[in-house]
């Protein structure tokens, strides 16, 4: 640490009385949280100095100890913390390491890096026993390091499972040895450096390399770093003699077993009966009959057997998507080299997949990713949905005479209008507005949504649906006529009427759909101050295009923790604006807004986004409504059975829940048209439409086959995909790291693992579907499991035997 940077002291004493571990600890966390950077500290014992400092993020902190540390000196050490101890340490240095660099200036005693995963030690002196023991490494980091200038002390580097460890041998302890006694027992990965005499090592799992080339460059190299770090770069010259040094590795699987397995006459001889026969552990408490099964079962006799279930199960990202985008499909063929068929693939479920899938949805695929469940990232969706923009339109049927009137050019009405005509039937959308789009026309920002993308889209639309009455008002003799005009209606106007609060100066307020809708034509200013009444995700639109449009001071106040989240969230604070809550608005006035506690919160403009309601003064008395939502059941049919109802209209939603609403309205349409269900049915139970979002999102899988539940993640071996990627670099990366959850990669795994080549490869007529499958030969399998337990996909499952009757 240099000494021209002035510190922040701390003392391990009070009054003269030395303070406890945790008082201590909790004064250097909040140094670090107040922004010190530069910490002295004088200590008297105490424990775990100098670990955890994860309130400075990514800048560096420096923390200098004087006196005497106590245990676990920069114990789980983050990669930001540099520490130096001016004398020697306790036990458990560097204890759980995850980055910290740290320097001792005297001896260390035991369990030093113990668990250590990342990060630097550095030791002027010895070490005591068990040091470098169970370390590990992660590949996507550097591997930690320990360097000790003389000798170790018993038990080093006990089941190291990664690292480098540098032993110099300068004034070793005592014994003359610089290694102790019995080092790298259990030693599975990793290298040593050492240098100077020792007693062995375990030869059961290390073996000594020469040191290439290669590495001495390296051990040189940073040898002079590690003289530098603990004052005695005088000798260099003495340590620098090659010849001097000696390197120790792992042995390999393959080593450690090629002097071949015990007999299993042996093994049950000398280690089961002596363990478990008379006088062994359990020998004289049990009689159970101990002697070994000489048959191995087939066939019939089977207790478990193993069942190829592709595609029985949805994938975890399916089933979180309300639109039921079968997204692990797509990667699929990106895999196969068939992007063209990836990208099109996506029209058969959505008319946005560049606007929707590649901007504006949060996803809700990517967050039931079974990767992250390994704590890897999921795989990114948004890129192959930017890549839809080039999807194009398949040839489509020819026309079959029944048509439907859409009210409403939304995302939920061009949705069921796409995939009606998709299906053969022609579609006529009526909206209010000057343009198509609905909400992602008029009142989401440009900033989310580039305007090239959702014009490509919309123009893609308009050639499937030719036929769209804009700037077209509804009434209830409107809706009657065009029940006499087509075969159906659907309702999907969206929710457009604000909500208001009933306060003094309500008059003041700016509906928030109404702000963003001027905000995107240029026809307001909001002025400097703006204050926004709820902070939901349509809220952070609206402060990000007030600091756009000038703003400077804006604040959105809730009476609840925020629900927004995503890149709206992310936007409004990237603008700059502040979060209050919990909070209660008393009254809007020219001067602001005035809450509950009598403050008041100085505005040019007051917007309120505490929810919108769809306007539905058109509808005719046969079609029934609940607290301001039309009543439909399962099929989305509302009490007029000629008469169906989607989206916001039913019940509040993402847009994505719009577009998969449209999407099953039109199934079931269509099975109407085809004559395969009744338009007028037993009506089931009506959707709640106070429902919560949340809730609403977890019932997504209802939105697809409701006789495929998801595939339990636990059956996915994600072993096969590189821990490494933390980002996706292209859609060719995408697909290799989809596991493919329910759906078989046909990889052969199965095939290659089976001890008794009891499974094998069909294709062809072979297939009912000229596919291909796996089949198992019952008179070979034994029931292992063992193609359950190393299936990527979780395809495999093992299941009980039916009993022999």
């Amino acid at each position: 640490m240099s000494d021209t940077v002035p510190s922040y002291r701390l003392s391990g004493r009070k009054n003269g009385q030395r303070i406890d571990s945790r008082v201590l600890e909790e004064m250097l966390q909040k140094a670090v949280a107040d922004g010190h950077r530069h910490i002295q500290i004088e200590a008297f014992g105490q424990h775990g100095i100098g670990g955890r400092l994860w309130k400075a993020g990514n800048e560096p902190v420096m923390v200098r100890i004087d006196g005497h540390p106590g245990q676990r000196t920069g114990s789980l050490g983050f990669p930001n913390t540099f520490i130096e101890v001016n004398g020697p340490v306790s036990d458990d240095v560097g204890w759980l390491n995850a980055g910290a660099e740290i320097v001792v200036h005297g001896n260390a005693a035991n369990g030093v890096a113990n668990g250590m995963a990342q990060g630097k030690i550095w030791v002027a002196g010895n070490i005591g026993a068990r040091g470098m023991t169970m370390t590990k490494q992660n590949p996507r980091f550097d591997p930690p390091e320990l360097w000790v200038l003389g000798s170790v002390g018993d038990y080093f580097g006990e089941f190291m499972a990664g690292g480098v460890a540098v032993v110099c041998g300068h004034e070793p302890q005592d014994t003359g040895n610089v290694l102790g006694y019995r080092p790298l027992v259990g030693m599975v990965g990793g290298k040593v450096f050492f240098r100077g005499p020792h007693k062995g090592y375990s030869n059961a799992e290390a073996k000594s390399v020469p040191v290439s080339g290669a590495e001495w460059d390296w051990l040189a190299e940073n040898l002079r770093i590690f003289l530098g770090k603990i004052q005695k770069i005088h000798l260099m010259e003495m340590l620098s003699d090659r010849a001097q040094w000696q390197m120790l590795v792992a042995r390999s699987p393959l080593e450690r077993f090629s002097k071949g397995l015990p007999a299993m006459s042996g093994f049950r001889l000398g280690t089961w009966e002596k363990e478990l026969g008379p006088g062994g552990l359990i020998g004289d408490l049990t009689d159970l009959d101990r002697n070994r099964i000489d048959l191995i079962t087939t066939g019939d006799l089977r207790r478990f057997v193993p069942v190829w279930e592709n595609r029985k199960y949805l994938a975890p990202c399916e089933a979180a998507c309300p639109t039921g985008i079968p997204v692990h499909e797509r990667w699929r063929l990106i895999r196969e080299g068939r992007m063209d068929e990836a990208v099109d693939l996506a029209l058969s479920y959505t008319p946005f997949p560049a606007t929707v899938c590649g901007y504006l949805c949060p996803n809700l695929c990517m967050q039931g990713c079974t990767r992250q469940s390994a704590f890897m990232p999921s795989v990114d969706v948004a890129q192959l949905g930017r890549r839809s923009i080039e999807a194009r339109i398949s040839d489509l049927p020819p026309l079959s005479g029944k048509r439907v009137a859409v009210v409403g050019g939304g995302p939920g009405g061009l949705s069921v209008a796409w995939q009606l005509r998709r299906q053969g039937h022609e579609a006529v959308v009526y909206d209010m507005s000057r343009e198509l789009g609905g909400k992602i026309s008029s009142v989401i920002p440009d900033s989310r949504i580039p305007r090239e993308v959702l014009s490509a889209e919309l123009e893609r639309i308009r050639e499937a649906i030719p036929h769209v009455h804009l700037q077209q008002p509804m009434s209830q003799g409107e809706v009657a006529a065009l029940k006499t005009d087509f075969d159906l209606v659907i309702i999907a106007v969206g929710a457009r009427k604000a909500r208001v609060l009933p306060i003094p100066g309500k008059e003041r307020l700016i509906p928030a759909l109404d702000f963003l809708a001027r905000a995107k034509a240029g026809e307001i200013r909001p002025g400097k101050r703006v204050v926004i009444i709820g902070a939901g995700n349509v809220g952070c639109d609206a402060a990000t295009e007030a600091h756009r449009l000038g703003a400077e001071e804006i604040t959105l106040i809730d009476i609840q923790e925020p629900a927004s989240f995503g890149k709206e969230r992310e936007h409004a604070e990237k603008a700059g604006a502040r979060f209050l809550w919990p909070v209660f608005t008393a009254a809007v006035a020219e001067q602001g807004v005035t809450l509950t506690t009598g403050e008041t919160l100085p505005a040019d403009t007051v917007i309120v986004s505490i929810g919108d309601a769809p306007d539905l003064d058109f509808l005719p008395d046969t079609v029934e409504t609940d607290r301001g939502f039309i009543t439909v059941n399962d099929d989305f049919q509302t009490t007029d059975p000629r008469i169906f109802a989607i989206g916001d209209a039913v019940r509040l939603g993402l847009l994505t829940d719009a577009i998969g609403a449209g999407r099953r309205a039109a199934m079931v349409i269509s099975e109407i048209f085809r004559g395969k269900r009744p338009l007028e049915g037993v009506r089931a139970a009506a959707t709640d439409p106070m429902i919560s979002l949340d809730h609403a999102v977890s019932e997504t899988a209802s939105h697809h086959d409701p006789l495929r539940r998801p595939i339990d993640k636990a059956r996915v071996s994600l072993e096969y995909f590189d821990p490494r990627i933390t980002a996706f670099d292209g859609l060719g990366q995408c697909g290799d790291q989809c596991a493919s959850c329910g759906a078989c990669r046909d990889c052969g795994i199965c095939v290659e693992i089976c001890p008794q080549t009891a499974i094998r490869r069909v294709e062809g007529d072979a297939v009912a579907n000229g596919d291909y499958e796996y089949v198992v030969d019952s008179d070979r399998c034994i029931g292992c499991g063992f193609c359950a337990g190393a299936c990527p996909c979780g395809v495999w499952d093992l299941v009980e035997n039916t009993p022999m009757g």
